[in-house]
């Protein structure tokens, strides 16, 4: 087995291009894609934007929010 030293030298040398996918293979080794989960999140966080857009949903100014969060944990 090669040392952890040598791969990082050789990981290192390589083109940018090919550290972006090596990052973001090793990456997603650590933290592997819910795709269906992602793929539901999006649906929904696009949901939500026609609907702001559309003065469908009804929106709270932020500054209430943090209020009343503020006032739930002091």
């Amino acid at each position: 087995m090669r040392k952890t030293e040598d791969l990082f030298d050789e990981a290192i040398s390589l083109p940018v291009e090919k550290r972006t996918l090596l990052v973001d293979k090793l990456f997603l080794s650590l933290n592997p894609t819910q795709i269906e989960i992602d793929k539901l999140w999006a649906e929904e966080a696009e949901k939500r934007v026609k609907e702001i857009a559309n003065s469908t949903a009804k929106t709270i100014p932020g500054e209430k929010v943090f209020t009343k969060i503020r006032k739930r944990i002091f």
